[in-house]
């Protein structure tokens, strides 16, 4: 079983920098695309950031220049770097593994979850 945990949420300022890492176990990690998503309440679930099994990152247009994607094959974990923070930004964030690779912005092909982690950005 492929099980997924975030951790690195919290209670930020504006303008702080927050990262958020997502280890994972029971699954081949390194052929995953691994992906970050983010869900307000009353919304969508949204797409952060997505990294492929070959380390092609893809940052959603937003964040751009804020956020940074990166993976750890061997410590099998993803983490989401995140600065200077926005109120915007308070949500939930969700790490999701996609076991076929490659890269999707789709949360519907993306087949394990984590439970979320609370980031919450104070204006």
């Amino acid at each position: 079983q492929v099980r997924l945990e975030e951790s690195g949420g919290g209670l930020v300022q504006v303008g702080d920098s927050l990262r958020l890492s997502c280890a994972t176990s029971g699954g081949t990690f390194s052929t995953y695309t691994l992906g970050w998503f983010r869900q307000a309440p009353g919304e969508e679930r949204e797409f952060v950031a997505a990294i492929t099994e070959i380390s092609s990152a893809y940052i959603f247009e937003s964040v751009k220049g804020r956020f940074t994607i990166s993976r750890d094959n061997v410590k099998n974990t993803v983490y989401l770097q995140m600065n200077n923070l926005k109120p915007e930004d308070t949500a939930v964030y969700l790490c999701a593994a996609k076991q076929s690779g490659g890269f999707s912005s789709a949360p519907r092909l993306y087949d394990y979850w984590g439970q979320g982690t609370q980031v919450t950005v104070s204006s």
